[in-house]
Order: structure tokens, then sequence, then C-alpha cells
């Protein structure tokens, strides 16, 4: 499986300088740990959490929106044919560029988040002993 630091140096060959404003965030470094985080650190993480996963959303929304903006300065009513051809091609490659990005961000989200849900299971449970 790709790195989503390669995807990105793939994203950067394909679309150039144009995403230069797109801030991929960075993950939560550390998940609280279940077993001995307080209510107030759990609930710090989920935050954490959610901004994360939002700011992945932004990202790859810039990423489009950077893209869509930089193909609309190109009036192609004075292309070519062969500039027309070159345009869909760079089209194309940067749309799968960007499900890749897309992908490698969700996968890195989605295991961010299964560690935090692992420790939230750990947390149920150390506080349902403490209640029995």
């Amino acid at each position: 499986m790709k790195t989503l630091a390669t995807i990105l140096t793939l994203a950067a060959l394909v679309g150039g300088q144009a995403y230069a404003d797109c801030i991929l965030p960075k993950p939560p470094l550390n998940v609280p740990d279940g077993s001995t985080a307080t209510l107030q650190q759990m609930l710090a993480g989920e935050s954490e959490l959610k901004s994360y996963n939002s700011g992945i959303k932004a990202y790859t929304d810039c990423l489009r929106l950077e893209d869509d903006e930089e193909l609309a300065k190109l009036d192609s009513s004075k292309m070519t044919p062969d500039q027309k051809k070159a345009y869909l091609t760079r089209k194309a490659e940067f749309q799968d560029v960007l499900v890749k990005v897309n992908n490698a961000a969700v996968d890195e989200a989605t295991a961010v988040t299964s560690r935090f849900n692992e420790q939230v299971r750990i947390f149920k449970a150390e506080h349902a002993k403490h209640k029995g």
C-alpha cells in the first residue's frame, strides 16, 4: 500500500504548485490510554479526532477546489486538439491522484479512529470495574 507521503508527492508532480494553500492536517499524536485516562482526557482525545477528521475533508475539498479554479482559467475554445487532449489527460490524472490522496487520508484517519475506539472500550471497561 502506498503511503500518504508518496501519494502527496505524486499529487504535487501532477498538480504543480497549485495546491500550496491546501494543508494536510497531522493526525493526533497521542491517543489517550483508556486504562489510565480521565474522562476529560478521553473527551479531549475525541475532540481532537473530530477536528482531524474535519481537517481531512477540508484538505480534499481544497485540492478539488484549487484544481477546478486552475482548470477554469483555461479557455478551451482557444485550445488546439492537442491542447484539449493534454487538458483532458491532466484532468483525468488529477482525479486519479485525488482519489488516491483521499483514500490514503481516510485510511490514516480510520487507523487513528480505530486506536481511539479501542482505548474507549478499555476506558469503559476500567470504569465499569470501579462501579461494580
